[in-house]
């Protein structure tokens, strides 16, 4: 089985520059988050049970282990049968020794998040990976026992095809050989760069790499399993990876590794023209041939073949130039009923959007014309169909309604900000189409579509299982971290909700639909609105009622979402005004009387860790206290998650609690003022959004 993800630089010049410098100085520096974790199906354990302390025991070894081996790479194994754990940890070769260390403490970490109590966890990051079993796998030369993580550059290339994707070959083969045969590490590094017909000169990149316990042959036979795995995948794209357990490698086309490139292929002239031959020498006694005559021809045929040896490859290049420039010009030139692409001031924006767009006849034969059998569902700004392009990649395209006067705002604000965007915790944004009057957003396509659908549906929620359930919440906190605190741009949400966090094949959460977002500069901390946009029961207090937003705001919303997961019942406020408790006035009436378990999700196992379970549920509580000061950021959020000795301050009573007795009108506790708000249609389930978007 292969796990497959794909990943999008960004289009912009300027940013796109900052991303590779960005990714050759400080890829080594610290682990980041996962590239992706695979979860085994040979047994569970549980809290403080023996096989536990046998993960803690290697997990406070391994690391050092590792680090301070020449090679970066270490394995052992601890306990006796039936609890043994055998563990693997291999870092990048060109990744220092403290990088190495802390990647591996934290790939211990995370796998014991993301697989929670699962007895087989791999999981891999760009310094280093790690897995850990209580199956021995610690002598198998396979890729990945069968399992190999794969990520794919969207980004087509502007060389041909079939020659970039020789060069690839011919690039990552010899860094293979390199790794297998020339380095203990068994670890390379190349770049080659070579010319094109048209007279460019793509660089490349390459990297791969095998467990320095490998010998040369399996080493290269490990690798050459999983180079002939990139056509299917790669072909035409800017880069890829094909991550194993015992071997990996990658290309791209800028340099993502820190070192000095150990092998420079020659630069060959790959795709031009064959150079013609060299035309016969001139001596000083002029060649006859049956004549005075012969001379004189022959030396004009001998100026005629330099004049064309000459003239062919300028003519060459002139047609292809205007071959480009014509195909560049039909591709920018407008044409009749086509819509412009949404104003910005920034050219950095435009850029990036401008790179993004797809034609309208490419979406209609993906969605064989937006016919409804293909339709994911339908929300107030229009309908999303699901779409297969050319190249076999799924997409979701979201068509905005015709007749929705806040669709044109919100496709700007998406489309400027998403595509600033790049997490593997934010859905990510793959073009736009405005043609034809049409306004469509293309997206990665979530095959387990939103979170609302799976965790409020009594046939489907028994697929959520604890362990999945605990992914979703890291999930989501990591990607508000990155919007608030380590994104290039802070951004506030503004409408965190179940039926915005998408899932994956592996059940992953993604953030979707930012067209209510706002950005914030850097030193700017909270902003005011006339206007409230966003969803009944997940606004906090002082935005519903004063129009105050800031990263406080999306806390609140995470608050209530994770309480949502951990019990299984959606808030009443989302969907109803006339109920007679809300979720948070439920949860705080168990928290205070110590009956949590009674309103847990009984779909869930009684296997299910219950401290675990009740500590998600004290961290839901902390995020959805009245008074925004004593809501935590997200980075805090996400150290309570990961910490089993963080001790968590005890929470108030929250905000917009609703006594039993009944709806109160009045602004005590912090209830809605149902007279006061701007909104002016009646909620519905999984669709409430109040979109009247006011820009700012």
């Amino acid at each position: 089985m292969a796990m497959i993800a794909r990943y999008h630089h960004q289009p912009s010049y300027l940013a796109a520059a900052a991303v590779l410098f960005l990714a050759s100085t400080l890829a080594p520096l610290a682990a980041g988050d996962p590239l992706g974790e695979l979860c085994g199906s040979s047994g569970n354990y549980t809290t403080n049970s023996t096989y536990q302390k046998n993960i803690q025991r290697l997990a406070s070894t391994l690391p050092k282990n590792t680090s301070s081996s020449q090679t970066l790479f270490a394995k052992d194994s601890f306990g006796a049968v039936p609890d043994i754990v055998f563990a693997l940890a291999l870092c990048r070769g060109d990744t220092n020794a403290s990088a190495c260390s802390d990647c591996v403490a934290s790939a211990f970490k995370d796998a014991q998040q993301l697989c929670a109590y699962n007895k087989d966890a791999t999981i891999f990051y760009d310094p280093c990976l790690l897995r850990y079993s209580n199956q021995n796998f610690l002598d198998s030369t396979n890729a990945g026992d069968g399992t190999v993580l794969i990520l794919t550059n969207t980004q087509n290339v502007t060389a041909p095809f079939k020659v970039f994707d020789s060069a690839v070959g011919a690039l990552v083969n010899a860094t293979a050989d390199y790794a297998a045969a020339n380095s203990s590490k068994r670890f390379g590094t190349g770049v080659e760069q070579f010319q094109t017909f048209d007279s460019q000169k793509p660089t490349i990149y390459g990297l791969a790499q095998c467990t320095p316990d490998m010998s040369p042959t399996d080493c290269r036979s490990c690798l050459s399993g999983i180079i002939q795995m990139g056509p299917k995948y790669f072909s035409g794209r800017q880069g890829g990876r094909i991550l194993g357990l015992r071997c990996n490698y990658r290309y791209e086309q800028y340099s993502f590794f820190s070192s000095t490139p150990l092998l420079q292929l020659p630069e060959p002239a790959v795709g031009a023209p064959a150079p013609a031959p060299a035309p016969p020498a001139v001596n000083g006694t002029p060649p006859t041939a049956g004549g005075g005559g012969g001379g004189g021809g022959g030396t004009r045929r001998n100026r005629t073949g330099r004049v064309l040896v000459i003239a062919l490859p300028i003519v060459a290049a002139i047609l292809a130039t205007l071959v480009i420039c014509s195909c560049l010009w039909r591709r920018k030139r407008k044409t009749p009923g086509t819509s412009s692409v949404p104003d910005t001031t920034n050219p950095e924006d435009i850029q990036s959007i401008d790179s993004l767009i797809i034609d309208l006849s490419t979406l209609r034969a993906a969605t064989e014309n937006f016919d409804e059998a293909n339709k994911l569902g339908e929300g107030g700004f229009g309908a999303v169909y699901k779409g297969v392009l050319l190249d076999h990649q799924e997409i979701a395209v979201k068509r905005l309604s015709h007749s929705s006067r806040q669709g044109v705002e919100e496709l700007k604000n998406e489309l400027v900000l998403v595509a600033k965007l790049q997490h593997k915790n934010l859905v990510r944004l793959i073009g736009v189409c405005l043609e034809d009057h049409e306004k469509l957003l293309v997206y990665e396509y979530m095959p387990n579509k939103s979170l609302d659908t799976v965790l409020f549906d009594h046939n489907r929620r028994s697929e959520l299982d604890w362990g999945k359930r605990f992914k979703i919440v890291n999930g989501i906190a990591r990607g508000l971290q990155y919007l608030h605190e380590d994104s290039q741009v802070k951004i506030i949400h503004r409408d965190l909700k179940a039926s915005n966090v998408l899932l994956d094949y592996d059940f992953n959460p993604k953030i979707s639909d930012f067209g209510l977002a706002r950005l914030f500069g850097s030193d700017q901390s909270q902003d005011v609105t006339n206007r409230v946009v966003g969803t009944y029961g997940y606004m906090s207090p002082e935005y519903a009622m004063r129009g105050h937003y800031s990263v406080k705001s999306d806390v609140f919303s995470f608050g209530v979402l994770i309480l949502e997961i951990v019990t299984g019942r959606r808030n009443a406020w989302s969907y109803s005004l006339d109920e007679s408790a809300d979720l948070l006035a439920l949860v705080w009436e168990h928290w205070t009387t110590g009956t949590l378990v009674e309103i847990m999700d009984s779909s869930l196992s009684s296997l299910a860790p219950r401290d675990q379970m009740v500590k998600c549920i004290h961290i839901g509580l902390l995020c959805v206290q009245d008074d925004p000061a004593e809501r935590p950021m997200m980075s805090t959020v996400n150290v309570m998650l990961s910490s089993s000795t963080v001790t968590l301050q005890a929470p108030s009573r929250p905000a917009f609690c609703i006594q039993k007795s009944g709806f109160n009108s009045e602004m005590d506790s912090g209830v809605y003022p149902r007279a006061q708000h701007s909104a002016s249609r009646s909620p519905t389930p999984n669709d409430v959004s109040i979109t009247e978007v006011e820009p700012r």
